[in-house]
């Protein structure tokens, strides 16, 4: 019976890994840099990105403050200043000023290859 036991959990064993085998590799095609980042620079930060597709303008810097507008992806903006993990912006599209969450705007991080 112990072999039977031994030949029934290899048997297991194989079934679950063979998922794992047959998986075929992930392949992503190259990334192309929008032409709105222009050419950052090598040795400051580059521009300021919205990392989602939109993003709640606060009154205030904090997650729970009256929501006065919503930031989207292709709207231009200034950020004035920064406290935490939060960012006053100017939305330049709707006029609308407030605070916006940094976790989702951003400095993009400039790359370059010698």
């Amino acid at each position: 019976m112990r072999s039977t036991r031994i030949a029934v959990s290899a048997a297991l064993l194989g079934a679950l890994a063979l998922p794992l085998v047959s998986a075929t590799a992930a392949s992503a095609a190259p990334a192309q840099v929008p032409a709105s980042m222009g050419n950052p620079s090598c040795t400051g930060p580059g521009p300021w990105v919205i990392g989602t597709n939109a993003v709640t303008i606060r009154s205030k810097a904090s997650a729970t403050s009256t929501a006065v507008g919503i930031l989207y992806r292709g709207h231009k903006f200034t950020v004035h200043k920064t406290s935490g993990k939060w960012r006053y912006i100017t939305d330049k599209t709707t006029g609308v000023k407030g605070w916006v969450s940094a976790t989702y705007v951003y400095r993009s991080v400039g790359m370059c290859l010698d």
